[in-house]
């Protein structure tokens, strides 16, 4: 159903996209691969910039990416690598991230790795696309922004030419100003 080689083009596009590595990381998870998976959540992590969230909203995702979420996956991948005191350590770390009530879901977190039993990782919701809002869409559209030339001064009396060409050859006397227009 998921594919690591989609989120790879989104990531290529824009490489400090926390969610794009979120959510790969959770695809290489279910592909087992573990490695890849951890390395995609560090990254994920370390995106975020010590923010504790991301609203994506902007962007066109209606998804808010936290930073515990992003340590309780890490932890998850942990488990599955059987690195039990780095899952643990990492969500003592995702403790001091998390909303407060968030905290129960935390807590039990730590009450499993304790017992050695896997973690699901968190992920953003089935559905959730990037999509853009109509008005930025519409936007996308080229514009004219300079509108058609026209010629606002010349040098020639009476030139009424619109558009750009190279210079034209000048005829002798033809371009001086005229007794009229001197005084």
């Amino acid at each position: 159903c998921f594919s690591p080689q989609a989120f790879n083009k989104t990531i290529e596009k824009d490489n400090s996209l926390a969610v794009g590595y979120f959510q790969r990381g959770f695809v290489h998870l279910q592909l087992e691969m573990f490695e890849e998976a951890l390395s995609d959540y560090h990254v994920a992590f370390n995106h975020l910039r010590q923010n504790p969230f991301i609203d994506y909203k902007q962007l066109g995702l209606r998804h808010i990416l936290y930073a515990w979420e992003v340590l309780y996956s890490t932890a998850a991948v942990q488990c599955h690598l059987q690195q039990w005191q780095e899952a643990r350590v990492t969500l003592e770390k995702a403790v001091v991230w998390r909303p407060e009530r968030r905290r129960a879901i935390l807590e039990l977190a730590l009450e499993r790795v304790q017992d050695h039993l896997f973690l699901e990782p968190m992920l953003v919701p089935l559905g959730e696309l990037f999509r853009p809002r109509k008005k930025e869409v519409e936007q996308l559209d080229s514009k004219d922004f300079l509108g058609k030339p026209k010629v606002i001064s010349s040098i020639i009396p009476n030139d009424e030419y619109i558009g750009f060409e190279p210079l034209r050859p000048q005829k002798q006397g033809f371009y001086e100003p005229s007794a009229d227009a001197l005084r």
